[in-house]
């Protein structure tokens, strides 16, 4: 790696306190050290015995610090660079590539000036980023150097102090407090100011510190206030404390604070037993709908002990649960039908076609006629009834033809046939005794193509499939859930005149089959069937019932659609703790009367 330098004559002037100029010709070199150069000037004293430090102005130098690349161009993988032209990528070595031409950088900003006060030098770099050993133009011109004029210091000195900070502590003891001063100069220039920047000392509190109360020890719990607990009281117990280990001052600035929290905890006697509840009756419930929809009869009503119900032994409900009462109303009376009248006259005298003669009688709901109070129901059904006169003769209808339709296409394109053309005597058609059309119904021509017709193969229906045998020979394969063998056959038939074969199937069908034709067939518990009806249908102890379903098992069988079965399945013993059947209390069951 080259490191590229420019060694330049740098000439300084400084001017005395009598108006005297002092002139000093420094030469200096610029040594390779690593990625950066020092410029070292000695300043002569002034005669106010000013001693000016030595300035330092970094140098730019080929070598590039790792990760400044990404910084300086957009840095991107090598392989990437001929697809971003305007990036750079990091080498081995660390130094900056550009993906393009060699190119300049920018040039950076302007150094300090490297003197405190007079004339001296200011510098800035830039860099060249090329690809492997090329260049940019005039590589060597990598530094600029411009005559500058320091900022002569004027000692202003600190300034004023700053107040003091309050006190650190605001009561009972010794505490400190801070102030702080700013030099005037500027920052060049801050060596001047002599002295420390902040000052502390000690500072006294006179006033007591407040003392915060805090609670004594819990006193014991007192006695419960009641001897049971009842649905509208919990009978309690309390205890106390008192804010005194030690109490809040009351004559310092602030006062202390009393004690957070209760004085008095308060605590269920939930392990008390509950009181005796008795038990009375609610109110009674409408009565029941009466035992006849009309005339005399009886309603049931009934009341339950449940105002409040028997708790904690009490008592229950004294007198009945049930009454009855008579209750009537009368009957309405609804309408009956009165007798059909006589059927009035045809409407006509034979049947015409495409119509019908018709006869009509009536009937009125008269035996008896509903009731209005209480409302009797109308009579259900028609009152008048229409039937057709069946008994009459049909009027005769002559035939007549429709006309002649268009001869049918010749229907072959080999050998001959017939074309026809059509009538018929349905315009209208005779009936009930009319005369027939004359003549005939159809008329043909003959068509030929002068080519023999091929006649192409057709396959015959299939045998029938045979016994389900073993496909290994005399195996026994009855009952068992060995897959077996069942075949078909058909044949290829009628073929004439270099017509086709039958090619769209197979000569011989084959299929797996299982022989469980009337075999005892293994169960397997499935599921529950539904609940029963409710026994008995009255009072609280009706129940309903369910059984287990044992269901045939056919997991084993591979085409388990083509077994049959016959038979009742045998599941066996369920697991231990599972029962066939199981029962459940019917809830909303009405009471036996």
């Amino acid at each position: 790696m080259r490191t590229s330098v420019d060694q330049r004559l740098i000439q300084t002037e400084f001017g005395s306190a009598e108006g005297q100029r002092g002139r000093t010709r420094t030469r200096t070199s610029f040594r390779e050290m690593g990625s950066e150069a020092l410029i070292l000037s000695r300043i002569p004293r002034m005669k106010d015995t000013f001693r000016f430090l030595v300035v330092l102005v970094p140098l730019l130098v080929s070598v590039q610090r790792s990760g400044e690349c990404s910084k300086d161009l957009g840095n991107v993988d090598q392989d990437d660079c001929c697809q971003n032209s305007r990036f750079g990528y990091e080498a081995e070595d660390g130094s900056c590539h550009s993906c393009g031409p060699p190119t300049w950088s920018p040039w950076t900003s302007w150094s300090f000036c490297n003197v405190l006060c007079g004339e001296g030098v200011r510098q800035r770099s830039r860099k060249c980023h090329g690809i492997g050993e090329a260049e940019c133009d005039n590589p060597q011109d990598t530094l600029q150097t411009d005559v500058c004029s320091g900022t002569c210091c004027n000692d202003t000195g600190w300034g004023l102090w700053n107040p003091w900070t309050p006190c650190s502590v605001t009561c009972g003891g010794t505490g400190t407090r801070t102030r702080r001063r700013v030099c005037s100069n500027p920052p060049e220039c801050r060596s001047l100011c002599i002295g420390p920047e902040e000052e502390k000392e000690s500072c006294e509190a006179s006033n007591r510190c407040p003392v915060h109360g805090s609670w004594s020890s819990w006193e014991a719990w007192s006695q419960c206030s009641g001897s049971c607990i009842t649905d509208q009281i919990m009978p309690t117990r309390v205890r106390r404390r008192t804010c005194s280990n030690p109490a809040p001052s009351t004559d310092t600035v602030p006062p202390g604070n009393n004690c957070p929290g209760d004085a008095l905890e308060t605590q269920d006697c939930s392990e008390i037993p509950n009181c005796p509840v008795d038990g009375n009756w609610g109110n009674w419930f409408p009565p029941a709908q009466c035992s006849v929809s009309c005339g005399e009869g009886l309603q049931l009503s009934f009341r339950q002990c449940d105002n409040p119900s028997p708790q904690y032994g009490g008592k229950y409900c004294e007198g009945p649960s049930t009454r009855t009462s008579v209750c009537k109303s009368p009957c309405p009376v609804h309408g009956v039908w009165s007798g059909w009248s006589n059927w009035g006259d045809c409407s006509s005298t034979c049947i015409p076609p495409g119509r019908a003669s018709l006869r009509t009688r009536h009937r009125s709901c008269s035996n008896p006629a509903p009731s209005l109070n209480p409302p009797g129901n109308e009579c259900q059904g028609d009152n008048s009834q229409t039937e057709h006169c069946n008994h009459l003769p049909h009027c005769p209808v002559d035939g007549n033809w429709s006309p002649w339709s268009a001869f049918t296409p010749c229907p072959v394109t080999c050998g001959v046939a017939l074309q026809v053309s059509e009538r018929r005597c349905n315009n209208p058609a005779p009936n009930h005794g009319g005369r027939p059309c004359p003549g005939n119904d159809k008329q043909t021509k003959l068509c030929s193509t002068q080519v023999h017709c091929p006649v192409d193969g057709v396959w015959s229906e299939w045998s029938a499939w045979s016994a389900c045998t073993s496909p290994w020979g005399g195996r026994d394969i009855r009952c068992k859930p060995i897959g077996g063998k069942q075949t078909r056959n058909r044949k290829c038939q009628h073929r004439a005149h270099n017509g086709s074969i039958c090619t769209d199937g197979k000569l011989t069908d084959t299929r797996v089959c299982y022989n469980v034709d009337n075999c005892d067939k293994k169960g397997i518990w499935d599921g529950w069937e539904p609940w029963s009806f409710c026994k008995p249908a009255c009072g609280v102890s009706s129940k309903r019932t369910r059984f287990k379903i044992c269901k045939p098992d056919y997991s084993e069988y591979r085409h388990g659609e083509q077994a049959h079965y016959h038979g009742r399945p045998k599941c066996g013993r369920l697991p231990d703790g599972e029962k066939r059947y199981e029962f459940e209390d019917c809830l909303n069951v009405p009471p036996c009367t």
